[in-house]
């Protein structure tokens, strides 16, 4: 694995909302550290409501972690445009990634029960 990042199972259960509503809570989250950057929490996608993700034709490509495709989250109060994001096909040292989604704390909320 790229040295600086790290990741660990997530400690307790995890929830995502949009607008208020729940997309999706888990008890085996993961957490990735990278770098300085502040964590983030991965949700298995069976712990997620994909019927509120519709994925975009965005996508980045990571050194690291390889190419993420996005996905735009529906809420109460609308649409929050690339707000989610996964990683289908992870490069080999991270593929504890694979299946899982993270989402922008800035567009929705991710939160520790």
């Amino acid at each position: 694995m790229a040295d600086h990042i790290k990741i660990r199972p997530a400690s307790g259960t995890w929830v995502v909302r949009a607008s208020g509503a729940v997309l999706g809570e888990s008890a085996n989250a993961l957490e990735l550290t990278e770098g300085t950057y502040p964590p983030v929490i991965y949700f298995p996608r069976e712990d997620i409501g994909m019927s509120f993700l519709e994925q975009t034709s965005s996508t980045t490509r990571c050194p690291h972690k390889g190419a993420a495709t996005y996905f735009t989250v529906s809420g109460p109060d609308g649409e929050a445009v690339d707000a989610a994001w996964s990683y289908e096909t992870p490069l080999e040292d991270v593929t504890a990634i694979a299946g899982y989604i993270a989402f922008y704390s800035d567009r929705v909320a991710v939160e520790k029960l």
